[in-house]
């Protein structure tokens, strides 16, 4: 077989034409963010050299798309979202989304898994009224989630009846009987502003308790960014950008990636309408 020399000049004038064919298929979905009725969000950090950058996952439900920003403030939310977004955002307690919810009326569902591993740090603190505080909590957020297992074996009614009052138990532990602690204070605080921000799931059809359909999305964004080490430039971002969206929505609709690669490439090369990431049948 011969060898074929492939040179680092050839390989990123190769990467910058596919990125351009993906660029069309990005867009249409980044359009599409703001009228979502759903969207569950996350971030983690991104390189380039040695400045910090940040890429911020959106995933909806019928597709996911990537975003990587200097900042991981509020104002990239703003940019993405707009300042009307009257979808319901899936979400840890980070400020950014807190500034956002609190400043344009936005919709949230906070996570509850990360609500449980700050009720679970309690019990590791060295007061006793700390950790029986962490305990009473913890106990109701559990029979919570019993009866969200339980679903199946409840009715519709019986369900939301159910859910309702395992609710008003987790609100009673966690603002009554708080102990004078910085770290219990501040979760009963917590309650008392955006309780209601924990428990959208049990009112609006759709939610999901936890945010872990963006947690699981991100993680292979994570993965490359240990492997490769990062970007070096605004060209590398929106390739980074682009072609993980097109891997998760793939992956999400249960599509080819080359095909889609392949089709995308044709299509730019030839003229031809570029294919559309959004799913073509009912």
């Amino acid at each position: 077989m011969a060898h074929v020399d492939v040179s680092r000049g050839y390989l990123a004038k190769l990467i910058a034409k596919t990125s351009e064919s993906l660029a069309s298929a990005y867009a249409e979905l980044f359009s599409r963010l703001p009228g979502e009725a759903v969207l569950n969000v996350d971030e983690t950090g991104h390189k380039e050299y040695r400045e910090k950058f940040w890429t911020r996952c959106f995933r909806a439900q019928l597709y996911t798309l990537f975003r990587i920003d200097k900042s991981r403030g509020a104002k990239v939310l703003v940019e993405v979202l707009g300042t009307e977004f009257n979808g319901v955002l899936g979400c840890d307690y980070f400020g950014a989304y807190r500034k956002y919810m609190r400043e344009f009326d936005v919709l949230v569902q906070f996570c509850l898994a990360h609500l449980i591993r700050d009720v679970k740090f309690l019990l590791t603190l060295p007061g006793r009224e700390d950790r029986a505080y962490g305990r009473r909590v913890r106990a109701a957020l559990r029979e919570l989630f019993a009866v969200i297992h339980r679903r199946d074996k409840l009715t519709a009614a019986g369900f939301q009846r159910a859910l309702k009052a395992a609710r008003q138990q987790v609100l009673k532990a966690a603002t009554t009987r708080v102990p004078q602690g910085n770290h219990a204070q501040n979760l009963a605080k917590r309650f008392r502003e955006h309780g209601e921000a924990y428990f959208r799931f049990i009112t609006t059809p759709g939610i999901e308790p936890t945010n872990n359909l963006a947690e699981q999305a991100i993680r292979f964004v994570v993965i490359d960014r240990r492997i490769t080490l990062g970007t070096r430039s605004e060209t590398g971002r929106r390739w980074c950008e682009r072609i993980w969206t097109t891997i998760a929505t793939c992956a999400q609709q249960g599509r080819s990636v080359f095909k889609f690669l392949l089709d995308s490439i044709h299509a730019y090369f030839s003229g031809g309408l570029s294919p559309s990431l959004l799913p073509s049948g009912p």
